[in-house]
């Protein structure tokens, strides 16, 4: 700030007066405003605004004239800008002083400006090594991250590839257990390692290592060989459970095959050449022993004389001698031989124990026993090569021996089985031992099992046509009794298709039903004949009706279904029975039975050509009347001794006294049409008569 130039009586007119920097100028009258710079534009909307402004409205309600009141209002304002220029005047000291303070503020701060300045050169400059050491860090990083990763890897390099000493020592050294197993599975690691990395093979390294591999490899799959031969001997000894040794043993070293695979080929492909050899031979020698011990038990059962037609007199005593007749019934009867169906997964039998207790076995039993041994022999297997060898093949290079055995076996044993019961069971044993190996999902036996029942059928057809032959070429006169009893040829029959239908019950085979249905064609004819030999009609009838009933009985018997064969003979047996018993009463009341069925069923008031009279009648009536019960208690001593069946002769009896009581209501019937027929009516025996006889009859059964 400047000091002041002049006083005010040196500056007078319109100087303007000058205080530091600031100038004052006098006040001097404005220039009026010409026409041209005044501008209406907008007055309107200014008067429109005054009108709301409280000075304006408190000035025009005084009367006041505008232009007096703006004079007065410029007035207070020259003299308030006065009033302001000697305040500041007065003050002039202290702006002074304002000033100097303001100047020394500046030089002040031109000093920390420069201070400043250079403060930011100097930053700038540390920025600049910040930046610089910023980037050698970012380097120096990235070269420790490349090493770390380049050392990691050259780790696991030399790791892969460097033969430690205690891994040489326990190969070489070591015996073959857990940790020789370990050791075996480092060194296919390393011998992997050096055979597929790409790197590896350019390495400088490898010339040294792969050598020492090399032998290493060697000495492993030497060591490891003649190890698993020494097992392989063990299964060779005698009384050796072949089952614990493989679970036990084998399973634990299975890695020693993994390793002869990957890096023994050669090696492998002996042990596996042995193990099936051994195999072989052991499992063949076990199921030959086996087989023999069982046939030991054998109980045979039909010779090829033991058919449904062949005479039993005509069979010589001697050909009998093989087993006791009470084992002679198993030949057509199935009895008690197909719990061995029920007992399908049971244990095979122990022979020596079997054999301590004197007891003998139809075949099929023995048969069972074989099979169910071969099952569980092959599933320990099938499984055991595929957890050790990792190849389910090997089971059949290993079973062709055993399954040769038992194919010799059964080729002999079959061609000379004449038991069809006995075939049929093993059929069913073989169907069941399917479902077994099926629920088990081992399929190893699949072709075999379909090869032994594909084997059984056609001797069971050959056996079954051999019954019905004998029935087709029975020599009827030799067979022959003059007996109106069931004949044993038709109880062979019954006994023996019961027993199929029995087998066929769950099983629904309809090539087994259509030779069912063969040989009840053939026992038909057969039993027509055998009749035919009977003098009288009545006895012929009568020895039919016996056969019938029996054979439904015995089917009956079997259970609940003896299908179309047992409606067959039911059917038979209505006719025959309905046949019988008119021959009985034709027998005893062949007078009233004729009379019935001619006369007394014309119209008598048709006018036919001869009118039935009481002379005709009368003999009728009364010699019914004179041996009604007589005859009647005959027709009851004749039925209890024709009939074996005494429930079937009471039912044929009580058949025939209640066709009686018809033809003798009929005649009553007839005799109320009769001119003068009311006086026989004293020799007419009363229907509640005969009704009670009958229920008296009745009674005994």
């Amino acid at each position: 700030m400047t000091e002041v130039a002049s006083s005010p009586s040196e500056n007078d007119g319109a100087r303007p007066l000058i205080f530091g920097e600031l100038n004052i100028v006098d006040d001097a009258p404005a220039p009026e405003p010409s026409s041209d710079d005044v501008s209406l534009e907008g007055l309107e909307q200014e008067l429109q605004d005054c009108k709301s402004d409280d000075v304006v409205a408190m000035i025009l309600s005084k009367g006041t004239k505008l232009r007096d009141y703006t004079k007065d209002v410029e007035n207070n304002l020259s003299q308030i800008e006065l009033d302001s220029i000697e305040d500041y005047i007065k003050e002039s000291d202290n702006l002074v002083s304002l000033h100097d303070q303001i100047h020394d503020c500046d030089t002040i701060l031109s000093q920390m400006e420069m201070l400043l300045t250079g403060f930011q050169a100097e930053i700038g400059s540390i920025s600049s090594d910040i930046k610089i050491l910023q980037e050698k860090s970012m380097d120096m990083g990235l070269k420790l991250k490349n090493r770390k990763a380049a050392e990691s890897k050259l780790a696991k390099f030399v790791e892969d590839i460097i033969v430690p000493p205690r891994m040489i020592d326990i190969i070489v050294d070591g015996e073959v257990n857990e940790e020789y197993l370990r050791t075996l599975e480092v060194l296919s690691k390393k011998l992997k390692f050096v055979e597929i990395d790409t790197m590896v093979k350019t390495s400088k390294a490898l010339s040294d290592v792969q050598p020492e591999l090399e032998k290493l490899r060697q000495k492993a799959v030497s060591k490891v060989y003649d190890f698993i031969l020494q097992k392989l001997n063990a299964l060779r000894k005698p009384k050796t459970n072949v089952q614990i040794l493989q679970q036990s043993v084998l399973l634990k070293y299975k890695y020693v095959v993994v390793f002869l695979k990957e890096h023994g080929k050669d090696i492998y492909l002996e042990i596996r050449a042995a193990y099936i050899d051994t195999m072989n031979k052991v499992l063949s020698t076990k199921i030959r022993a086996y087989i023999q011990a069982l046939e030991k038990l054998q109980l045979d059962i039909a010779t090829s004389s033991d058919l449904i037609g062949v005479d039993t007199r005509s069979t010589s005593l001697f050909l009998r001698g093989r087993e006791p007749l009470k084992n002679r019934s198993a030949v057509f009867a199935l009895g008690e031989r197909i719990n061995i169906l029920k007992e399908i997964d049971e244990s095979a039998l122990i022979p020596h124990i079997a054999e301590a207790s004197s007891k003998k076995y139809p075949y099929e039993v023995l048969f069972r026993s074989l099979h169910k041994l071969l099952m569980d022999t092959a599933a320990s297997e099938y499984l055991f090569c595929d957890e050790f060898f990792g190849e389910e093949s090997m089971f059949y290079e290993i079973f062709a021996g055993p399954f040769a055995v038992i194919d010799e076996h059964l080729n002999t044993i079959l061609p000379n089985c004449f038991d069809a019961i006995g075939l049929m069971l093993m059929i069913r044993i073989i169907y069941q031992h399917q479902l077994i190996m099926s629920r088990r999902r081992i399929p190893c036996l699949d072709s075999y099992l379909d090869k032994v029942n594909i084997s059984l059928w056609p001797r069971f057809k050959m056996v079954f046509d051999l019954h019905l032959n004998s029935l087709r070429n029975a020599n009827i006169r030799t067979l022959w009794e003059d007996d109106v009893h069931p004949h044993y040829v038709m109880r062979r029959y019954a006994e023996f298709t019961a027993s199929l239908i029995q087998l066929n019950v769950d099983y629904g085979d309809g090539q087994l039903e259509l030779n069912l249905d063969r040989l009840r064609m053939a026992v038909d004819d057969f039993l027509v004949k055998l009749a035919k030999l009977f003098q009288k009609p009545k006895l012929q009838t009568v020895f039919l009706i016996n056969n019938y009933d029996m054979t439904i009985a015995v089917l009956k018997e079997a259970g609940p279904e003896g299908g179309k064969i047992q409606m067959h003979f039911e059917e038979l047996l209505k006719n025959n029975t309905a046949i019988f018993v008119e021959e009985l009463l034709v027998e005893h009341f062949n007078n009233l039975i004729k009379f019935v069925k001619t006369r007394a069923s014309e119209d008598l008031s048709s006018g036919s050509e001869r009118t039935i009279t009481v002379s005709e009648v009368e003999p009728i009536v009364k010699d019914f009347a004179s041996r009604w019960k007589a005859a009647i208690e005959l027709m009851h001593n004749d039925v209890i001794t024709s009939f074996s069946n005494f429930l079937c002769g009471m039912e044929i009896l009580r058949a025939a006294l209640t066709q009686l009581l018809l033809y003798y209501t009929r005649l009553s019937d007839c005799m109320k049409k009769i001119s003068g027929g009311s006086a026989l009516n004293k020799d007419l025996v009363s229907i509640s008569s005969i009704m009670y006889e009958i229920r008296k009859y009745s009674r005994t059964f």
